[in-house]
């Protein structure tokens, strides 16, 4: 009798097996959405991704609670911009996880700003400047060029961690950079009439978004980079634009939008919203529709109306 049951579990143990659900084998904990997207986008079905942030959120101010340590604890590899980005809040996480593996200088320990030109790297760094980074400005990610690059890096970097599956991520890189190359082809040719329009921005987070798409930003809302503006402050934006008019003022989806709205209220230009990163709008729902919605937004406000 206790063969014929034994014999009957061995006959079952392959239907266990197959029920059972798989698991990833890399685990990996994001600072920010992009990065989680993008993890995904290369990793597929061998990683467990968690984000550290969400798109309604400033990636500057994070606080280190209990469960992104266990996340960074338990995680194989981290994802962050760097760039002084996550200073705030990354360095604690890491020490409180006492995870060896994901500590700086380590393989698990990955940062794409390191991987990409940066613009706006301060000659002279004075903190009375406000939020000023010595490595440059960290808001790599409005670049879809950006994405690319770091997309190259990160597929190498899973490779290195999992060689068992090299061969499936490089796959899937190849796969996504074809995508994303005709996506780029599609976004370059649709923006050509945002080139050379002048803009507003609220905070200095979109050089990269500038960069690649020709606009020119004639003021900035923020008087230093992370300080509120006071009334003075956007009075004194308003004068300057009689001399050098803008088309639209921009405002990130995390940010509070009542200095943008105050300055198209007096100014007679669209306020715009844009979703900055993965989450940051309904249509924003993975990096392809970051870009697609980015886009209309900005094409919305040039020709005269403004995508809510």
């Amino acid at each position: 009798m206790r063969k014929r049951n034994l014999l009957g579990s061995l006959a079952l143990l392959p239907l266990l097996l197959a029920a059972a659900p798989a698991q990833a084998n890399l685990k990996i904990l994001a600072c920010e959405p992009e990065w989680g997207a993008l993890a995904q986008e290369l990793g597929g079905a061998q990683v467990d991704v968690a984000v550290a942030t969400s798109a309604r959120q400033d990636p500057h101010q994070i606080q280190a609670r209990p469960s992104l340590v266990a996340r960074a604890r338990n995680a194989d590899l981290v994802v962050c911009t760097g760039a002084e980005l996550e200073a705030g809040w990354l360095p604690l996480l890491l020490q409180q996880s006492g995870n060896a593996a994901v500590q700086p200088g380590r393989p698990g320990y990955f940062e794409a700003a390191a991987v990409v030109r940066k613009l706006e790297v301060p000659t002279q760094l004075d903190r009375s400047q406000g939020d000023v980074h010595a490595a440059g400005n960290p808001h790599i990610q409005t670049d879809p060029r950006n994405i690319a690059l770091v997309a190259t890096a990160l597929s190498a970097r899973l490779q290195q961690l999992d060689a068992a599956h090299a061969a499936e991520y490089a796959r899937r890189e190849r796969d996504f950079s074809a995508r994303w190359q005709q996506a780029m082809a599609r976004w370059t040719a649709q923006a050509v009439p945002l080139k050379g329009l002048p803009v507003v921005s609220q905070h200095k987070g979109f050089p990269y978004l500038y960069d690649w798409l020709g606009l020119k930003e004639v003021a900035v809302l923020e008087p230093k980079p992370g300080v509120e503006p006071s009334v003075g402050q956007l009075q004194a934006v308003l004068a300057a634009l009689k001399n050098t008019p803008a088309r639209m003022v921009i405002h990130a989806a995390y940010q509070d939008p009542k200095p943008s709205d105050w300055l198209s209220g007096n100014a007679g230009i669209p306020s715009v919203k844009l979703p900055f990163t993965v989450g940051g709008s309904d249509a924003a729902r993975d990096l392809f529709g970051l870009f697609d919605d980015t886009l209309a937004r900005l094409l919305a406000a040039a020709g005269g109306g403004a995508k809510k």
